[in-house]
Parts: C-alpha cells; structure tokens; sequence
C-alpha cells in the first residue's frame, strides 16, 4: 500500500539559528514516523540574515526540502499561504521553526486526520508561563471577543500548529483574500478539529518576532476581518448621544423656564464636549478600519511575491 505524504509547511523570518535545531529534531520524529512519507516547505519570508542559506543547504542535502523565499517581508500570513499553495500531501501540518510547536505530537495529530473522524487536529496551549502577565490577560480577551461577536470558531490559546486533510486544505485556499487571519479562516471553514492541548514550550533560539504592539494590530485585523459588531457598536454610540444631548435640550430649556438662566461652570461643559470628540473619533476610527481594509481588497494586489523557489 501506497504511503500518505505530509506536507510540512515552516514559515521562518530571521530563524537561521533555529532551523538547524528544527531539522535535527524532525528527522528523530519522522523515523517514528515511518509510515508516511514527509515534504518540506520552508517559507522564507524575506529574512535580513542567514535563513535563506541555511534553507538552502539542507534542500542541497535532503530531496525532501523545498523553499519558498519571499521578496520582502510578507506576514506570517502570507508565508502560510504560500505554504498551502506549495503543499501536495494528503496531509498538510503548520508548524513554527523554533519547535514552541512540539513535533511530538504530530503523530497523534495525523493518527486523528487519517482515522476519517476529524478533517484537521490542532493544538492550544493551556498554560501562558514564561510570557509577560500583561500579554496573557490581553490575549485571553482577545479570544472572548472574538467569539462573542463574530462566527468564526477561535478556541483560547489556540497554535496555527494544526494538521489538515487535503479537502479542508482545499477550501481554504478558495478563500484569497488579502487581509488574512488564518485562526478564523480555519474555523470558519468549518470541518470537524480535534483539540490537542500542551504546555508552553519556550523557544530554542532566537528571539519572538511578535511584539505586544503587532500582536494588538493583528488582534485587530482578526476582528474586522471577521464581525462587522464594531460599526454596530459606532451606530449605537451615535444613537445614544443624540438621545442623551435631546434630553438634556429639553432639560436646559425646562430649568431655565422654571428658575431662569444661570451660568453654568464650563469645566463640565468642557468634559462633555472632550467626550462627545473622543466617541466621534472612536467611530470615525472604526469605519475606517473597514475602509482600509476594502481598500486593499479591490486593489487586488498579491497576497505574497516570491523571488526565488525550489
């Protein structure tokens, strides 16, 4: 009987020290492994330092090795992407460079796919530590947001480690859009996920490319790119300062029939006149949110551009 082959996508931006260390340890892994067949994909997403080169010697050495090396810097995103494009296994997994995805798991997670049961089994993290306190409780709102306000199915301290079948592989590359998130993309897709949980696993070289600014922005983007609640949010902000400015008309226009004009203090009226700014720039700040983002679809740009491929 044939062998199914997996398709190992590896997004990789400045992870020359940190790939070595990858390749050795799934070579251990994929020798338990024997019974399917393995195909790299490493995405060079237009690293400053020696990725590239080192990508390169182990494509020099082992057949199994392809690249894909960006011409700029892209986005983890778009390196997913350009993954999934490449990929030709029946089975398709993500995982990071810098082995805070344990290969470990990843017999479990194909044993869940090839059973017919599941259509993709991914991975969540069900501790935080060695990540700062501030970082954590934003990530964790982040995740109940998102959930109460959009369809797209984002379990709390959810990887892009995952394992997918080839239909659910599929589907996703339908979608083409240019502001992509892919943790809502693989839940909205649907298809049946098995959730494995682990612990927090440090990286073993180098260091996170993710700063809590990016992360903030990125948290943003998922949330345009999947619920329309914030313009809602706008609408209702809006219709309550009508209402609220309306009474207080009719209020103003009442006390100075009753008991005559007074002169108010104007450090109050300078709070409210703060306020109602601060709400019209909020709402101002969130249609253009979606603005810009309609502004980069029709444009119809490329989500990836590749100088170099093999």
């Amino acid at each position: 009987m044939d062998k199914k082959i997996c398709t190992i996508i590896v997004p990789c931006y400045n992870e020359q020290d940190a790939i070595p260390i990858y390749y050795d340890k799934m070579k251990k892994i994929m020798l338990e492994l024997s019974r399917y067949e393995f195909e790299y994909w490493f995405i060079d997403d237009g690293s400053a330092d020696n990725t590239l080169s080192e990508i390169k010697r182990l494509n020099e050495n082992d057949e199994r090795v392809h690249y894909v090396s960006f011409s700029r810097n892209f986005g983890k995103e778009a390196g997913i992407y350009a993954g999934l494009e490449h990929a030709n296994g029946d089975y398709v997994a993500i995982m990071d460079v810098d082995l805070q995805d344990p290969p470990e798991l990843l017999g479990e997670m194909l044993e869940c796919v090839e059973s017919g049961v599941y259509d993709c089994a991914a991975t969540r993290r069900v501790t935080r530590e060695g990540e700062p306190p501030i970082r954590s409780f934003f990530a964790r709102m982040f995740y109940k947001i998102i959930n109460k306000i959009s369809s797209a199915d984002i379990v709390d301290g959810a990887r892009d480690y995952r394992v997918m079948s080839r239909q659910m592989v599929d589907s996703i590359l339908k979608i083409k859009e240019y502001n992509r998130f892919s943790k809502g993309i693989f839940g909205w897709v649907g298809y049946k996920t098995k959730w494995i949980p682990f612990k927090n696993v440090e990286r073993v070289a180098g260091e996170t490319k993710w700063s809590f600014w990016k992360l903030f922005i990125y948290s943003l983007d998922g949330i345009a790119a999947f619920s329309t609640t914030p313009l809602s949010i706008a609408s209702v902000l809006g219709i309550l300062c009508c209402f609220f400015s309306f009474v207080g008309v009719i209020f103003i226009v009442v006390r100075a029939a009753l008991f005559g004009d007074r002169v108010a203090g104007w450090p109050s009226l300078v709070c409210i006149v703060t306020m109602l700014a601060g709400i019209q720039l909020l709402t101002l700040g969130i249609i253009g949110l979606y603005l810009s983002k309609a502004y980069l679809e029709v444009k119809k740009r490329p989500i990836y551009i590749s100088k170099e491929e093999k």
